[in-house]
């Protein structure tokens, strides 16, 4: 009995202070209140009226100290109104996106134009654009250890599109007899009609016949059509293979060493991308269309990705290089260079990373249509996303379509109240009086390929550099990434638009970087200011840790890392160095031990100027129990006094159940201003709590913007949270299925008389 009295007078306190709390909430936000003296009186009020009645019930109760380190909730808080919005796509979902790659192209006389690429989350490999709309994709080329590939085209009755069939061992039934089985795969050209829907052919391989096997080695790098034929380039036996466009019948094939895109000209001539090899430079080689070489060719390309032939006739070459344009060849004699689309240097003419209609990045694709107008495809570098654009045949810019993030989120610049918001590669400008995927502009691309190539966003293996924290340290702004696998840290300073690579924690060894340390964990410093990787400017920071999910760089500039091991490992920010860099080292770091209730740390979150700690995590009371890995854990435990006596202020038990179906697990979590935020790995669905007390507050779900619906979340830092100075929160949430960030913008602190009452 005495127990259940000393909890009663816990709560009892606990609600007393969220009373205070939230009657001076309601003050704050009561206009008829004008000056600070009605507002200590009133304040004075509340808290007598609280003190009398807690005091009168605590009398009720067996007098005694509290008990500590209770987990508690409160009643949820009132519902509160958000909306949701998002960054990054044309569209919010639904059955409209611009898929999150382009890795070819082909266009139509008519302007629809055709895409390809390995790899589309929510399954548009090969997309369907026509007048700034996407109105469809080829159907099938996802699942089933199936992909899309790197050539499409088309003629006036079919979709080619270049693909990859894995092996399906485990699927005995009739529907999948006709696929390979290991170590086998198929490299295919699968046929649909121009709306997207397989067509199948006599022979056609597959459930639905409709896929041609060309090789069993290696990928098909390039697709043409001619009139009744269609041109296959087969890289893997450096061979051109052409085929009846009906039937798929193979008529002949020639030898042609690394063969990739090509087009067919007005005489019916092949033009063929020849990769480069460790010898040669790439070129462009002219055949017949019964494989004899002519002696036409173009040598003066750095990496050309993509041909087309225009309405007169002319060559289009997609250059990739450091020219960054599309290039137009006379070809009618000895190829001639005569025009060109885009400024010459692209995204790095002018202010270097500033977007501008004519400032191309990253071309994969380019074709025309029977007008003139020219196409062409961007994916940026390093795993950046789509960016599509129509032009006119004098080089104006008529749309533009955008699918830019993939294993991506945003965060906000504390600097300029959340105004410039920052993804991996880009930089948006917002403007919140808009909505529904209307705040932002596209403004920046950070990365700098050609003057940084030891960027580690270049480097992006296994998603290395997908999760972003954006701090303002001695007045500048800085960017710091992690990866989906939380591997390693990396720090850049900013050079106008352009995040320049200053500085990698890492505690595990992987192929890149090449010179890094031969043991241990290692950190490197740009020492120089040139934003390259020597092997003199690496500090080894002791032997390789276990595995760290946990990073947190604090306002202070201060890096902490949580070991799921048990310990937290705090690196003080040393200031700027020469060249602006934040400069960190081993000696003037600590190590701390795991505090109670935790048996694994996997997230943590500090904020030196209340010196409060939050720390996610799995606890003795509620372990491990599931086969999940990555995620935040089964609690969040907030922590005053962190560096004086670590006291234990509440505990939040988030969901979790490993074995649920979606299953319910925490991915990751963020705090901003009275807020704790947690999302949800499956369902997206984003946990809200009161910093104060830990109570849960409300829950935000994909609203009708974008179609109600979210991919999963599989980066650390999923959601990132920021109050801007009206108490406006902007609550950005990983969405890796249609190619965008979420938005959840909500205020919470607008409460009525009768609700701060309701509280007790």
């Amino acid at each position: 009995m005495k127990n259940r009295f000393l909890l009663l007078s816990n709560k009892l306190w606990q609600k007393q202070r969220l009373f205070i709390q939230k009657m001076n909430d309601f003050l704050n936000h009561f206009k008829p209140i004008e000056n600070d003296r009605q507002r200590r009186r009133i304040s004075f009020l509340a808290k007598a009226i609280a003190g009398v009645i807690i005091s009168t019930l605590t009398v009720m109760c067996a007098s005694s100290d509290p008990l500590p380190n209770i987990s508690y909730k409160t009643s949820p808080l009132p519902n509160i109104s958000y909306r949701t919005s998002w960054i990054g796509n044309t569209f919010g979902g639904g059955s409209k996106w611009v898929q999150n790659q382009i890795s070819a192209m082909y266009v139509g006389n008519d302007g629809t134009v055709y895409t390809n690429s390995e790899w589309d989350e929510a399954g548009r490999e090969a997309g369907i654009y026509k007048d700034g709309d996407a109105i469809g994709q080829a159907s099938d080329l996802h699942g089933w250890e199936r992909g899309g590939g790197e050539a499409v085209t088309a003629n006036s009755k079919y979709l080619y599109i270049a693909m990859g069939q894995g092996a399906l061992d485990g699927w005995k039934d009739k529907d999948h007899e006709d696929y390979p089985r290991s170590p086998t795969e198929w490299y295919c050209v699968r046929r649909h009609n121009l709306s997207g829907e397989p067509a199948p052919f006599a022979g056609g391989r597959g459930y639905d016949g409709s896929m041609l096997i060309v090789s069993k080695s290696s990928p098909v790098t390039g697709l043409a059509n001619a009139g009744s034929e269609l041109y296959v380039s087969d890289s893997g036996t450096n061979r051109i293979r052409v085929y009846d466009a009906e039937t798929l019948a193979e008529l002949r094939s020639w030898s042609s060493a690394r063969p990739r895109q090509m087009a067919v000209d007005s005489q019916g001539d092949m033009w063929i991308i020849q990769a480069k090899d460790a010898s040669n430079s790439p070129k462009i080689l002219n055949y017949s269309k019964t494989g004899n070489l002519l002696s036409k060719k173009i040598t003066d390309v750095v990496d050309p990705t993509a041909l087309a032939i225009d309405n007169q006739g002319r060559l289009l070459v997609a250059e990739n290089g450091p020219r960054q344009q599309v290039l137009i060849y006379d070809i009618s004699g000895t190829p001639k260079l005569i025009g060109t689309v885009g400024t010459q240097g692209g995204i790095y003419s002018g202010t270097r990373g500033e977007v501008g209609e004519l400032k191309l990045n990253g071309l994969t694709g380019v074709g025309t249509d029977r007008a003139g107008n020219i196409y062409v495809s961007n994916d940026g570098f390093g795993g950046s996303g789509t960016d599509l654009r129509k032009f006119s045949p004098l080089g104006k810019m008529q749309w533009q379509l955008l699918g830019l993030q993939f294993v991506d989120n945003a965060d906000a610049d504390p600097g300029t109240d959340g105004l410039d918001v920052f993804t991996k590669h880009e930089h948006f400008m917002m403007d919140y009086s808009k909505s529904k995927g209307q705040e932002s502009t596209y403004k920046g691309y950070t990365v700098d390929k050609f003057r940084y190539p030891d960027d580690p966003r270049l480097h992006n293996e296994n998603h290395s550099a997908t999760s972003v924290f954006v701090r303002r340290i001695e007045g500048k702004r800085f960017l710091y990434l992690t990866g989906m696998f939380a591997k390693h840290l990396a720090i850049y300073r900013f050079d106008g638009e352009i995040a320049v690579p200053t500085a990698i924690f890492s505690h595990e060894h992987s192929k890149w970087p090449a010179n890094q340390p031969a043991v241990g964990n290692w950190l490197w410093h740009d020492k120089n200011g040139d934003g390259s990787i020597q092997s003199d400017e690496y500090e080894s920071l002791g032997a390789e840790e276990d595995s760290i999910w946990g990073w947190e760089v604090d306002s202070n500039g201060d890096v902490w890392q949580a070991s799921e091991s048990g310990y937290i490992k705090h690196y003080h920010y040393l200031g700027l160095d020469a060249y602006g860099s934040p400069n960190y080292n081993a000696a003037s770091s600590e190590k701390i031990p795991m505090p109670a209730p935790f048996d694994e740390l996997l997230r943590i979150k500090y904020y030196p100027d209340t010196d409060v700690m939050y720390l996610g995590g799995y606890t003795v009371d509620r372990p491990h129990t599931g086969e999940e890995w990555g995620i935040v854990g089964t609690e969040i435990v907030r922590y005053d006094n962190w560096t004086k006596n670590k006291t234990l202020r509440w505990r939040i038990n988030l969901p979790y159940d490993p074995k649920a179906n979606p299953m319910l697990i925490i991915k990751a979590m963020d705090v901003a201003g009275d807020r704790v935020f947690a999302v949800t790995s499956r369902t997206a669905e984003v946990y809200v709590y009161d910093t104060g007390t830990g109570a849960f507050v409300t829950k935000l779900t994909p609203g009708t913007e974008v179609a109600g619906e979210s991919g999963w979340t599989d980066i650390p830092y999923a959601l990132r949270a920021y109050r801007r100075a009206n108490g406006e929160y902007v609550v950005f949430v990983e969405e890796d299925a249609k190619a965008k960030v979420i938005i959840y913008r909500f205020t919470s602190s607008n409460y009525s008389v009768s609700q701060v009452y309701g509280v007790l």
